[in-house]
């Protein structure tokens, strides 16, 4: 009886620990490239907010009835000193569809934008950027966790707004 007593009490722990935080960056990193402003946010899902989508999701074989897409790597928002790119999927109702398929996603760079942050109520850091020379971009607010993860909202003039989840880190020297 007491080994069943204590295989159980390994296998509860096991699994609170399982579910416990994940951290994905150091937080000596995570405050260096948070003060700076220049840092990579990496989508792992998106969350659309259209009921057609999720309709669709939920029709197909083994659909999960979660309104999240999970992403492949290479989706990202990179904020530099002086430029923010951004290339992230969309799924959802567009207003003014274009034949040019690379215009109906968040493929842009910016190099005139505006940007504030401010530390929240919860202790995390939210950044609101408004980019002037991107017409169908309104504002990105990018919420940063203490633990590296972070949320990004697009608002845009001619669709509906969707939101990514994801990780921040370090923005990738590149080699010239």
């Amino acid at each position: 009886m007491k080994k069943l007593i204590y295989l159980s009490f390994f296998g509860l722990l096991s699994f609170l620990y399982s579910c416990s935080s994940q951290i994905n960056i150091d937080p000596k990193t995570l405050e260096e490239i948070t003060t700076s402003n220049q840092f990579t946010f990496m989508a792992e899902r998106a969350n659309p907010t259209n009921y057609d989508v999720i309709n669709v999701m939920n029709s197909m074989p083994n659909g999960n009835s979660a309104r999240m897409l999970d992403l492949d790597y290479g989706y990202t928002v990179v904020l530099k000193e002086k430029e923010l790119d951004v290339t992230l999927p969309y799924f959802g109702r567009m207003f003014n569809p274009s034949y040019d398929t690379s215009k109906n996603s968040y493929r842009f760079t910016s190099k005139d934008f505006l940007l504030s942050k401010i530390l929240n109520k919860k202790g995390n850091l939210v950044y609101t950027i408004s980019p002037k020379d991107v017409d169908h971009v309104r504002v990105i607010y990018i919420e940063v966790y203490k633990n590296g993860n972070a949320y990004v909202s697009v608002d845009s003039n001619d669709r509906q707004p969707i939101s990514y989840n994801g990780y921040l880190m370090k923005n990738e020297i590149s080699k010239k």
